[in-house]
């Protein structure tokens, strides 16, 4: 009964959007309320679920996005974005701007949140695209492709990092493990992946001009911007704050989370959280590309108030999204997943990976997707002494399968790069799943291999 509830509450999501041209944002909360008493919820109950599952979306996430997006807009409105753009379009050349975004966007998603890392990196590859005059999907499907990859296989990513504790893997041999797997993944479903994309959805490659979640790109002269050094240290400072917080973490204090929380360590966590990392950074690149470029107060007021405009839009969508995922696990779906899958005879591998799927389909969130698999998996673990490495990563390529309409991932990527339901589908649903299903076919060689 959940499993029909669901189909028929993302059918008539897509109707509403689709066909009926109901905002997003409404049309989500609309499908949420009528999902929730389908699958017989408390009526008193439902208000109380949407408005959690938008709090948990409007909490980290308004400071991560508020904040990346005046990062974003003051490295741009600075003529940062433009000098890194040229720079990188020099030393690399147009045929190897792919590779020099996997290689940035795999090193940032290592130690970055997905959100974070598409917030700071959007503006400075749409610049890019511009200068080189090509599409922006021909370099965001890398970056996508290899910010989500990581989040799925790498610690010290938390999804992949928690699954591996609740297993008992070692987490060293998890990132070993994890970046065999990862990149070939990224290679096929970032540039390989492009060249099928451009052929089944050229509609989406379009060369754009400007981008509503990011403003229009100001044209400058190249002696006027700031140099690359401090553009690229302000566009990346999160990401500094936030690898210097894991390294110390994982080498002094050795994973231990209590210690965390005494002296210099408190402070280093503190530090390497993705609300104090942007709040800091943000407060840099008001000086780097504000004060230090000799703009006026009102100039930088005025900046971070249009960069607050660009992302109101977005965030009131992800809140959607949030609460219609809410009532999905308040609703019963992933204890109806469990039941079904409690007597399926496969491969552990497949297994985990199978479940993993089916909860980040039903459920929408990759992390929920993983934990709650972890759980289930765990006694066949124990029953089939299965690797509990490959497991994690498996689990971890089965987490991010199929991103849709009841994940707040598919309304960033559908916003953020200006495409209708149906191009999203298309590119960044397809693109999830050809991950997960590459990510497993390695996990499945490298176990071959090992054992």
């Amino acid at each position: 009964m959940q499993f029909l509830v669901l189909f028929l509450g993302i059918a008539l999501l897509l109707l509403l959007i689709i066909k009926v041209k109901m905002n997003t944002f409404v049309a989500l909360i609309l499908t949420a309320f009528v999902v929730a008493l389908g699958l017989g919820m408390n009526p008193a109950d439902v208000p109380n679920t949407i408005t959690k599952g938008i709090g948990s979306a409007m909490g980290q996430l308004a400071v991560v996005f508020s904040f990346g997006a005046m990062i974003g807009r003051l490295v741009s409105d600075a003529g940062g974005s433009y000098r890194i753009s040229q720079t990188l379009i020099n030393f690399f050349g147009k045929k190897r701007l792919q590779l020099a975004v996997v290689i940035a966007s795999f090193i940032i998603g290592i130690s970055m949140f997905f959100e974070v890392g598409l917030v700071l990196l959007t503006p400075i590859i749409f610049a890019v695209a511009l200068e080189a005059e090509i599409p922006l999907l021909y370099l965001g499907i890398p970056m996508l492709a290899a910010l989500s990859t990581t989040q799925a296989f790498l610690p010290p990513q938390p999804a992949p990092t928690a699954v591996a504790m609740a297993m008992g893997a070692s987490i060293g041999k998890v990132l070993i493990f994890g970046l065999i797997a990862a990149i070939p993944t990224v290679i096929i479903a970032g540039p390989v992946f492009t060249k099928l994309a451009q052929r089944y959805a050229p509609n989406a490659f379009k060369v754009k001009r400007e981008l509503p979640a990011l403003g229009e790109m100001k044209q400058f002269d190249l002696k006027d911007t700031p140099g690359f050094g401090i553009s690229i240290l302000t566009s990346l400072s999160p990401v500094i704050f936030m690898g210097i917080s894991t390294i110390y973490s994982l080498i002094a204090n050795n994973g231990d989370k209590a210690a965390e929380r005494h002296g210099l360590a408190a402070i280093m966590n503190m530090i390497g959280t993705p609300t104090t990392a942007m709040l800091v950074s943000l407060l840099f690149a008001m000086w780097s590309m504000g004060v230090h470029q000799k703009k006026t107060a009102k100039q930088i007021t005025d900046t971070l108030n249009e960069a607050i405009k660009s992302v109101a839009v977005l965030l009131m969508i992800i809140s959607g999204g949030a609460a219609f995922k809410q009532v999905l696990l308040d609703g019963g779906v992933g204890t109806a997943i469990q039941h079904a899958m409690a007597n399926v005879s496969l491969s552990p591998i497949i297994l985990a990976w199978l479940i993993a799927v089916i909860l980040r389909v039903s459920l929408g969130s990759a992390a929920v997707a993983s934990l709650t698999a972890a759980g289930l998996v765990m006694p066949l673990v124990t029953a089939t002494h299965a690797d509990p490495v490959m497991i994690t990563l498996a689990i971890g390529a089965g987490s991010i399968a199929a991103s849709h309409v009841n994940d707040a991932g598919f309304w960033m990527v559908k916003e953020y790069f200006e495409l209708n339901v149906k191009q999203t589908l298309q590119i960044w649903t397809v693109l999830e799943t050809a991950i997960s299903v590459v990510g497993l076919v390695m996990v499945l060689i490298i176990n071959a291999v090992v054992h």
